[in-house]
């Protein structure tokens, strides 16, 4: 039975995604994921305790594949500014492929309990160090540009976690945004001066 239900746990977790896009996170019930999942209520609470641990699983499942995403986009022999934007928009496209989707993970998971919180910590340090990352292999090529710390690289993933939601609210459009980010990541991490990469390469 426990293989079984660890088999499931992929399908009940998209049965979530699929009825929170429909009804939100508050309305949806354990039928829902488990009618969108087509399995039984028995499967769904041998695989998961209730519906916040399943919440929780596909938080982690989606922000998993999101870094998957970003570091993919990123090829380590281009120019540092074309490695930023290619991080950044990977991450954003990503997010807009289900932007109801987003949008309750951005705001749900700052309401479900400690462990709950504890998990976006750490998700967002996650994110936070893999952008450290990249700055960190450009600064081998680039010693000039500055150091990305971890307090600075967690300020830039939650803002741009911010300006996400003012997407998937429609009061911004997608291009714009990561216009913004792209100039945000530029700002802090391009040498003293403000020197791009295009002055310095001729």
């Amino acid at each position: 039975m426990q293989a079984k239900s660890r088999g499931a746990r992929p399908q009940l977790i998209e049965g979530l995604c699929s009825s929170v896009e429909q009804k939100g996170y508050a309305a949806t019930t354990i039928a829902d994921i488990v009618r969108h999942a087509r399995v039984s209520k028995r499967t769904f609470y041998e695989a998961f305790a209730d519906k916040e641990e399943c919440f929780l699983a596909a938080y982690r499942e989606l922000s998993d594949q999101t870094m998957q995403a970003v570091a993919a986009a990123v090829d380590g022999d281009e120019p540092w500014e074309r490695q930023i934007e290619r991080a950044v928009r990977a991450y954003l496209v990503t997010l807009d492929s289900r932007p109801a989707l987003t949008r309750t993970f951005l705001l749900e998971i700052q309401a479900a309990g400690p462990q709950a919180l504890g998990l976006r910590r750490q998700v967002l340090q996650e994110f936070a160090e893999l952008t450290r990352g990249f700055v960190d292999e450009a600064r081998q090529r680039r010693p000039e540009l500055r150091r990305l710390t971890p307090t600075m690289a967690m300020a830039i993933v939650g803002g741009i976690n911010e300006l996400m939601l003012l997407k998937v609210e429609k009061t911004s459009r997608l291009g714009d945004l990561a216009e913004t980010a792209v100039e945000l990541m530029r700002a802090v991490v391009s040498p003293a001066g403000g020197e791009g990469e295009g002055k310095r390469q001729s």
